[in-house]
């Protein structure tokens, strides 16, 4: 049998091979967090003031914040640009080596540019930042040396520095990207207090998201509208009234008047519990059995807020009525539910 015919197996993963696993996860995470504890320390006793510096060029910078790093510093760049994209701060990364063959003309002299590089002598950076310095754009640098080149040529340095990697070997980047990813995470924090960013703007830059759909979602989206509306007249009978909400499987039926206002609703509910008592439909009106004065919600309203009205009064329909009173629209929960507002 060939040499590359003989079956690998991999070592025996024992008791004693679990500890040690164990024991190098809790490690990582306290060196990981130590790091992040050390930054918050220079940040905390004032041994670094740069970080309103950079904060400060930032809320300044009237382009954009082109982010750019290389290897584990270009993963950790990406991540910085897209928070700070998403909460209120125009951002984009960058590929040093790319800016050098062509993608440095989506800078400008009103962009910040931030370059991370944990050694700050990355030569790909060191190559395209006079560039950027000649065309009048901010630069921020953040490395783990305040004395390397990048850190001298930028506008402002954010110190990064971490006393060891989380790797046994000392050489793979572990605490260093974690704590460069804290301090854009802070950056991207203090940006957003600063520029007064709400829900409501964060729900725009992801409509696609859970919170999204809740801020953006509004009553008339995912109301039902028109022929769909189960509604009779006030003078409608029980057995019409119980037609209606069949055909219009909301387990309900809305009951209006001349105008179409709604003056009271009645449920599959109210049908069960009405039968325990009453034996004889044929001589009930829906004006016998309605509740009056139904729960209403305006069409421009929030769709959670519908969710917060049927919790509320413990209710799974609610009525869609305009300015006017008008009836226009019905919900059902599970209306709610395949939107994904809930």
């Amino acid at each position: 049998m060939s040499v590359s015919d003989a079956k690998i197996t991999p070592k025996s993963f024992d008791g004693k091979s679990a500890a040690r696993a164990l024991e190098l996860a809790l490690d990582t995470l306290q060196i990981e967090a130590d790091a992040i504890l050390a930054i918050k320390k220079r940040l905390a006793t004032g041994q670094d003031r740069t970080f309103p510096q950079a904060v400060g060029l930032l809320l300044q910078c009237d382009g954009r914040v082109v982010v750019s790093g290389i290897g584990k510093s270009g993963h950790i760049a990406r991540k910085i640009a897209s928070t700070l994209a998403s909460t209120g701060t125009p951002a984009l990364f960058v590929h040093p080596a790319e800016a050098a063959h062509g993608d440095l003309g989506m800078v400008t002299e009103r962009d910040a540019f931030v370059a991370i590089s944990n050694s700050g002598e990355t030569a790909e950076l060191l190559a395209i930042v006079p560039i950027i310095k000649r065309m009048g754009a901010k630069l921020i640098a953040m490395t783990g040396n305040p004395a390397s080149n990048l850190a001298q040529l930028a506008n402002v340095h954010l110190d990064v520095s971490v006393d060891k990697e989380a790797c046994p070997l000392n050489l793979a980047p572990t605490a260093s990207t974690t704590a460069t990813l804290a301090m854009g995470d802070a950056l991207a924090v203090a940006l957003l207090d600063a520029r007064g960013f709400k829900e409501d703007d964060f729900a725009r830059s992801h409509p696609g998201g859970a919170l999204g759909r809740r801020l953006l979602t509004h009553v008339r989206d995912v109301m039902r509208s028109g022929a769909e509306i189960p509604a009779v007249t006030v003078d409608a009978s029980l057995s019409a009234s119980l037609l209606e909400i069949t055909k219009k499987g909301m387990a309900m039926t809305a009951v209006v008047d001349q105008n179409f206002h709604a003056i009271g609703v009645f449920t599959d509910g109210d049908l069960r519990r009405l039968i325990e008592e009453v034996r004889d439909f044929s001589k009930l009106s829906i004006a016998d059995v309605m509740h009056a004065n139904p729960r209403t919600i305006g069409p421009d309203q929030l769709a959670v807020d519908a969710v917060h009205v049927m919790e509320e009064y413990r209710i799974n329909q609610l009525l869609v009525s305009d300015a006017d009173g008008k009836l226009v629209g019905a919900l059902h929960i599970h209306d709610l539910t395949r939107a994904k507002v809930i």
